[in-house]
């Protein structure tokens, strides 16, 4: 039976997914959906292939990984369309997705060594008799579990510093995405053809829980906070390890000495681009009251001038059809408790597209203020000082980015903001910074891509000992005698008992 088609919303047709476009309802691609069968089989393949490509080592994994990243920068207009088409998302705006998840690729492999390489560590005076040495070894098979807001950048954040750091990866790409994640699958393949070092699955939720379930030694999952509790659920099973980038809400905070045009354009910037379906975008902004209205006035006309369509646009459509009944929720709820919409409103909503919207003076309480919306809408509500704006910016559980723009007092403020990243007199900066870890805190998630840290979360510490010479303080071994002893604790008083 045909099942009947909602532009880009995904339908199973003869055991495949079949991918449309949200705005004209084509066809974007058509995968095999995997049993839970499927997935076993996909991470018994790349268990298997774990070690011959853990063996190539660091220069020769660098070597395959700068490879992919030169056939992802030569077909970056290609890719870029079929982001364009299977999630609505503008060109222009694809084009800069991949151009930051190249920049990732190209970070991963060329510091793999330096961070994870084995390194002496310097042994202490108690145990001098020892040397000791570090390494970090690949878990084995990681299994990624993709969004569809960023369906290139985003996965490409957790699977090429996983590779990078010698696992083999099984990528569930959303639902909503699944051309997109298996056209990288597919170009990888390109440049490592002789292993399944970098496979896809393809299907709904349970396609995600099976993966989880089938023994992957670690599981890097990004979407919503409610997701990510089933996510965690499911590997508490097998006591799997979790990296999690889950929701947000951020804010960005304008101090009076801000400037107000840069702040602005910013605002515009981070709230609206990929229609605000941006886990890091800014939902929320507070403003020191005496630059208030300015700022107000300088985002709506910014903002009003935003063109919203299909092709050639600013703003596409939104991607998730269901999304649109959370937008207009929020929106609507909003303006009956007293907000003001000026710009958009509620006729902002005209399916499958949202125009821009802001929103004034609304409630703290409100689910436009607490909720993440995922839409093109901004909230701008005044505030006395700085340190009411933070405490407003930190009162939800929500912690992934913000922003804060001003001169004297910004890095400070910066600093007090609960979350795992920020920016100052700018926004959503920290994405693009390959040498940064990402990642939240709270309800936004634990756990780190990108960078160092984003490195060692695909690998595991291994301590090394290793006895040099004979112990002068034998503590370790029921061969001490009391004059051992009593020569351990005077040389422990000495050192540490001043």
């Amino acid at each position: 039976m045909t099942a009947v088609r909602v532009p880009g919303t995904p339908v199973i047709e003869d055991g495949r997914l079949v991918s449309t476009s949200p705005a004209t309802g084509a066809e974007a691609g058509r995968l095999p959906v995997a049993t839970a069968a499927d997935v076993e089989a996909a991470v018994a393949r790349a268990r298997a292939a774990a070690a011959w490509w853990a063996g190539l080592g660091f220069n020769g994994r660098r070597e395959r990984l700068l490879r992919w990243r030169a056939l992802l920068a030569k077909r970056i207009e290609e890719l870029a369309e079929l982001v364009h088409v299977e999630g609505g998302k503008p060109v222009a705006d694809a084009i800069v997705e991949v151009v930051t998840a190249v920049e990732h690729v190209d970070w991963a492999a060329r510091n793999a060594r330096r961070v994870l390489g084995p390194r002496r560590v310097r042994s202490r005076l108690v145990l001098a008799e020892f040397s000791a040495h570090l390494e970090y070894q690949p878990f084995g098979v990681v299994g990624v579990i993709g969004p569809w807001n960023y369906p290139v950048f985003t996965p490409i954040g957790s699977t090429a510093y996983a590779l990078a750091a010698g696992n083999t990866v099984v990528f569930k790409p959303s639902e909503y995405t699944p051309a997109v994640g298996q056209w990288l699958v597919d170009t990888f393949a390109e440049v490592v053809g002789e292993q399944p070092v970098l496979s896809a699955v393809h299907g709904f939720g349970d396609v995600g829980a099976a993966l989880c379930r089938s023994g992957v030694d670690k599981v890097a999952f990004t979407g919503s906070t409610a997701t990510a509790k089933r996510v965690m659920a499911a590997c508490a099973e097998s006591l799997t390890p979790v990296l999690i980038e889950a929701g947000g809400k951020d804010a960005m905070i304008v101090d009076t000495d801000a400037d107000l045009d840069a702040a602005a354009n910013a605002a515009v910037w981070g709230g609206l681009t990929n229609a605000g379906q941006t886990c890091i975008g800014i939902e929320r902004v507070y403003v020191v009251e005496p630059v208030f209205d300015a700022f107000v006035d300088k985002v709506v006309q910014r903002a009003g001038r935003l063109t919203v369509g299909a092709d050639g646009t600013d703003i596409g459509p939104i991607t998730m059809p269901s999304q649109l009944d959370v937008i207009r929720r929020h929106i609507d709820d909003a303006v009956a408790r007293g907000g003001r919409a000026v710009l958009g409103g509620p006729d902002a909503v005209q399916p499958p597209y949202v125009h821009p919207t802001v929103l004034v003076d609304v409630p703290e309480d409100s689910a436009a203020v607490r909720e993440e919306t995922f839409g093109p809408t901004l909230t701008i509500n005044p505030v006395r000082d700085a340190d009411e704006a933070v405490a407003r910016a930190n009162a939800l559980p929500y912690g992934l980015g913000g922003s804060v723009f001003g001169r004297r007092r910004a890095v400070a403020v910066a600093a007090r903001l609960r979350s795992g990243m920020a920016s100052v007199n700018s926004a959503l900066t920290f994405a693009g910074m390959s040498t940064l870890p990402f990642g939240g805190v709270g309800e936004s998630g634990f756990g780190r891509i990108h960078g160092e840290d984003g490195l060692r979360e695909f690998a595991h510490a291994k301590a090394v000992t290793r006895r040099r010479a004979r112990s002068l303080l034998p503590a370790m071994t029921f061969d001490r005698t009391e004059a051992d002893v009593a020569r351990l604790v005077k040389v422990v008083k000495m050192m540490y008992g001043r």
